[in-house]
C-alpha cells in the first residue's frame, strides 16, 4: 500500500554532540524529501557545531571535531534548510522527542523563523513501540528483513527509517496510509511543546507536566505566581518551551 501524501514528507535523522535539546548541536543531517508523486530529493550536510564533540559521542557516530572543523555552521545553512523544509511534514525514528525539537532549537539559535505550525509528524519509533516494542535495528529487521549496516550514520538511519515507515503501512491493515492518520497515531498531540513540559488538558487548556505545579493549569499558576514564569525563562528549558509559556503568559495579561 502506497503512503498517500498531500504535501512533501521529510524523513530525516541527526547526529549531534549529545542529547540535551537546549544545549547540544547538530553535526550531521540526512534528509529524504518525498513528494506526492513518489519522487525523492536527498540532502546530506555536515556541520561545525561550534562546541566540542565529546569523545564518548564520537565513539557512537564516528564524527570527530577534526572531521567537521571546516564544515559550515548550522547558522550558515539555516536559510537554505528552511527553504528545503518549507510546507513539509516530517518523519523520523524518535524524531518527536529528540530530532525535531533539536532541529527547531537550531533554527531559533540561527535567528530563522522556522514555521512549526500545521506540521504533521510521523514517528516510526512510536508506531513500532506501539506494535512491536524494540529499537531501530530490530525494526529494520522485523519490517524490512534487512540488517542495519553502519548504524548511527545519519544516512543509513534515515534510509532505514523511510523503508520502515513504508513497510509499517504495508504491514498493518489498521494504519491508514496518510500523514494525518500517522501523525495522530505516532505524534505528540497531547503536548504543547516538544520537550513535553506543557501538557494539553481534556479541554485544550495548558497544564504543567513537571515540578511542583504538575497537573495544574499554566494560566492559573502564572496569575498567582508570575515569578514561576520568570524562573522558567532563566532556566535550562528549551527555547520552544519558553515560547509556548510566553504566549500563555501574554494571554493572562490580556485577560486581566
Amino acid at each position: 500500500m502506497k503512503l498517500n501524501l498531500s504535501r512533501p514528507l521529510i524523513v530525516f535523522d541527526l547526529e549531534t554532540t549529545g542529547i540535551n535539546i537546549s544545549q547540544d548541536r547538530i553535526v550531521e543531517l540526512y534528509a529524504i524529501k518525498i513528494h506526492s508523486d513518489g519522487s525523492e530529493d536527498h540532502l546530506h550536510q555536515y556541520f561545525n557545531p561550534t562546541i566540542p564533540i565529546p569523545a564518548e559521542v564520537t565513539a557512537i557516530h564516528g564524527i570527530s571535531d577534526e572531521q567537521v572543523a571546516n564544515e559550515p555552521t548550522f547558522s550558515e545553512k539555516a536559510q537554505e534548510l528552511n527553504l528545503f523544509m518549507m510546507k513539509c511534514d516530517f518523519g523520523g525514528f524518535n524524531s518527536n522527542r529528540f530530532d525535531f525539537p533539536l532541529l527547531v532549537e537550531e533554527f531559533y539559535r540561527a535567528g530563522v523563523d522556522f514555521d512549526i505550525e500545521d506540521r504533521k509528524f510521523v514517528d516510526a519509533q512510536r508506531i513500532f513501540h506501539k506494535k512491536e516494542p524494540r529499537n531501530l535495528s530490530a525494526a529494520y529487521k522485523f519490517y524490512c528483513d534487512k540488517e542495519l549496516i553502519d548504524a548511527h550514520s545519519a544516512k543509513a538511519d534515515t534510509v532505514a527509517t523511510w523503508d520502515i515507515i513504508r513497510s509499517q503501512v504495508e504491514h498493518y491493515d489498521d494504519l491508514e496510509p496518510t500523514v494525518d492518520f500517522l501523525n495522530q497515531f505516532s505524534g505528540n498531540s497531547d503536548f504543547m511543546d516538544f520537550a513535553t513540559r506543557i501538557k494539553r488538558g481534556a479541554n485544550g487548556e495548558a497544564l504543567f507536566n513537571f515540578g511542583k505545579f504538575k497537573g495544574q493549569k499554566v494560566v492559573e499558576v502564572f496569575k498567582k505566581d508570575p515569578g514561576y514564569y520568570h524562573w522558567m525563562m532563566r532556566g535550562d528549558f528549551a527555547e520552544n518551551t519558553k515560547r509556548v509559556i510566553t504566549k500563555i503568559m501574554l494571554s493572562t495579561k490580556q485577560m486581566s
